[in-house]
């Protein structure tokens, strides 16, 4: 494989900035992971650890609603098809 090859496999710029758009999705996504989770512990799951899972899952749909209703200029391009 030669240099030409791999660079071709590189995310373009338009790949970078739908990544960047959609990463507070992709954050809030993962921290509703980490409190499900934390939930599964032995011994069942504690209040706090329900309260998180119920904060985290807020921050799930309001990233997804704020992504939604972005401007189309800031929108992920394809996300829909």
């Amino acid at each position: 494989m030669t240099w030409i090859d791999s660079a071709a496999n590189e995310p373009t710029a338009a790949d970078l900035a739908a990544i960047e758009a959609q990463w507070p999705l992709i954050e809030a996504e993962l921290a509703l992971h980490d409190a499900q989770i934390a939930a599964l512990r032995p011994g069942g799951p504690a209040p706090l650890d329900w309260r998180r899972v119920r904060r985290a899952a807020r921050a799930v749909l309001a990233a997804q609603l704020r992504l939604m209703t972005a401007r189309p200029s800031r929108a992920v391009r394809g996300a829909a098809s």
